[in-house]
Parts: structure tokens; sequence; C-alpha cells
């Protein structure tokens, strides 16, 4: 019955038409693609592995029998998913890259804490952990439910400014280079320069926010808070201490970047050819494409940790012969300043091994938050766009 009153509409609605089978087939195509779209996102993890055109027949059986010929073709003027984001404003892709930047950094917060612990090449003794959890129940156990949050401000603050440039470049270099290289297709060539490009104006940014969380993360942090790190960071080292790692973290962002976007667009290839709004399909590229990358560039995030944090044991154990009293002009040599100089300190401390500290914790935080920030990022794209597409529509 139900297949019976699906082919008695569509007869309706080339009847509406003039009988032209051409244009009922565009009209009903039409409300497939619009019905699936809005559905799909509802039952996507139960329909994952089907297409939108499916869900979009269902829920066709609940279209009135009389729609007209002027809905019908108001319906056929309404875009699929994939002419979305062409039409995106910048403002859409700032709010949706603000908006997915800031979550994925606050809910995989304490594994962030747990990898720059586990980044330490002089780690005291209560803080040297086995794995993740066995790190995460020894320091809620011992400093508190809330010390794997601190200095989560701080990153809150940094995220979202520093995202909202990062995926509105991206996407604005992707299109621009994609239709110089080749039009009318997806370029791996122009995903990764456009992910490169917006990595520069996304770690100017979130830099001086990665040094004071990463000061605050480590075991027995002098700091008090926030203002407190800063206001001490300045005055001891400098405004330049904020931007000690910024070198280091472009050398290991940008080729992890243009590692993760050529993934996740070569694997929405795979899993979305038609690029329909599909939350598993964002989620499962997001995630592969993260843990991939992180892996490859964990030996530059240690060396990063390290200009970050300019863990005191380390210092100590690289000039012993140092004391406390001794002047600051001695004292400088002890700061760890620059990429070769991070890399001949880790090696000297740890051999090879050192470079791979932590590649458990950074590969486990990076799936989960890559696959939050596409997925949020992707929902609030499609959301705002439509609403902006709608709103247009009916003025």
């Amino acid at each position: 019955m139900e297949a019976d009153g699906f082919v008695r509409r569509r007869r309706m609605t080339a009847e509406t038409t003039g009988n032209d089978p051409g244009v009922a087939g565009a009209s009903a195509g039409a409300e497939v693609r619009w019905m699936g779209g809005r559905f799909w996102g509802v039952s996507e993890t139960i329909v994952g592995s089907l297409s939108p055109r499916i869900g979009g027949e269902t829920e066709l059986q609940t279209v009135d029998f009389n729609r007209s010929a002027q809905d019908a073709q108001t319906e056929d003027s309404e875009p699929d998913y994939e002419g979305l984001p062409q039409g995106a404003s910048t403002s859409t892709h700032m709010w949706a890259g603000a908006v997915a930047g800031i979550m994925e950094h606050c809910l995989m917060f304490p594994i962030d804490c747990v990898k720059t612990r586990m980044q330490s090449l002089q780690p005291a003794p209560a803080a040297r952990y086995r794995n993740v959890m066995d790190a995460l129940r020894r320091i809620i156990a011992t400093e508190g439910v809330w010390r794997p949050m601190r200095g989560l401000n701080a990153t809150a603050v940094g995220a979202g400014p520093a995202h909202a440039l990062y995926f509105a470049s991206y996407e604005k270099l992707k299109k621009t280079l994609s239709d110089a290289i080749h039009p009318g297709a997806n370029s791996h060539l122009a995903n990764g320069t456009a992910g490169c490009v917006a990595t520069l104006l996304h770690d100017a940014i979130m830099n001086p926010a990665e040094v004071v969380k990463q000061r605050m993360q480590m075991y027995n942090s002098p700091y008090r808070g926030v203002m407190d790190c800063v206001r001490a960071v300045w005055y001891k080292e400098g405004p330049g201490a904020f931007y000690r790692s910024y070198t280091t973290q472009l050398t290991m962002n940008v080729p992890f970047q243009a590692l993760h976007f050529m993934t996740y667009e070569y694997l929405q290839e795979l899993l979305n050819p038609h690029r329909q709004y599909n939350p598993s399909s964002h989620m499962m590229s997001g995630a592969l494409a993260g843990a991939i990358a992180a892996a490859a560039t964990t030996p530059l995030d240690v060396c990063k940790t390290l200009l970050n944090t300019q863990e005191s044991l380390t210092l100590h154990s690289l000039s012993p012969s140092q004391g406390p009293g001794q002047g600051q002009g001695q004292g400088a040599h002890r700061q760890i300043s620059g990429l070769a100089h991070a890399f001949r300190t880790v090696y000297r401390l740890g051999g090879l091994p050192g470079f791979f500290k932590g590649v458990q914790a950074r590969i486990i935080y990076q799936m989960p938050s890559t696959a939050i920030s596409w997925s949020v990022y992707e929902f609030f794209k499609y959301g705002l766009t439509k609403h902006q597409h709608n709103k247009r529509r009916s003025q």
C-alpha cells in the first residue's frame, strides 16, 4: 500500500506539471533531497550506510497529495547540502569554526593535560604514569578532581578566534585554489595548501594560550591562575616567551594540517562522495585524519612542549654545574630556545624513543578532538547557511 501511494503521488506531481516526465522527475528529485537533508541528521546513526534518498522517500509519504505546481518549483530551487557551502558567507564559517574549536578543546582538555605531562623528559617520581587512564586516576586522586581542567579558560579564550580564522581562511582558499588548479573537482594540493596557510593564522593567535595552558598543566605548577602565569612569564622571560615555540609550532602544524586536511577530504570522497550532510562520515573522516597526522608529527610536538614548559628538571640536568646563586648571564644559557636546541635536548635525554613520548595520549586526544571539531563545524555550517538561505527566500 505504501508503495502504491508513493506511485500515485508521483503521478499526481507529473499531472500538476503538465504531464512532462522530465519536470516530474526533477520535482521529485528536489523533494527527495530537501526532505532527506532535514531528517538525515536524526536518523543517521541508524541508517548511516544508506543514501539520504531512502530517508527522503520515506518522509514523502506524509506530503500533501495536492501540492501545487508553484510549490514544486519552489522546492526545485532548494539547494542540496553540496551547494550550501559555496553560498556560505565568511561570517558563517567563522561562527561555525569558533564554536567547533571551543567545544573541541574544552571536551578533550583532560586528555590534553595527560599528554602534556607524559611528554615530560624529566618527570618527577610522582608524575610518572603507565598510560592515559593511570595518569587521569592518579592526577584526580592526588591533586583533586578539577586539576586536569587547569588552564582551560586560557585555551577557550584563544580557541574561539583562532578557529574562526582557521576555518574561514581554509574554506576561502580551498575554493579559490581548487577553481584555479582543478575547476569543478576536488584538489588535494589545494586542500593541503589552504590548510597550511590557515595554520599560520591559527597558531599566531593560539601560541600564547598554548604556553600558558601547558605551564599550568605541568606537575607542581607554581602559578595560582592564568593571569598569574601571564604576569610571571612576561616579567621573568619577556614577551618573546609567548612565541618561543612559534616556529616549532608551525614546523609541526603545517605538515600536520596539510596531512590532516588532505586525509579528511580524501576520506570524504570515499565515504561521502555526494557530499551530503552526513554526520557519521564527518566524524569518521575527522577521527582517522587526526590520528594519522598526530602520529606522524609527535616528535615535533614533544619539542614544542619542551620549549613551552622549559621544564626545570630538564634544565638542571643540562647544566648541573650551575647553582642557583650564579649570575643572570649564565642562567640565560639554561633556557632552551629554538627547534634545533630542543631536538638535541630530547635526543640527549631520551634517545630516539624520547621523540615519541606521549604518542598514545596524543592519538587518543586527537582522534575524538578532530572528530568533534569536524562534526560540530559541518553541523553549524549547514544550519547557519540553511537559515540564511531560507531568510533570503522569505524576503
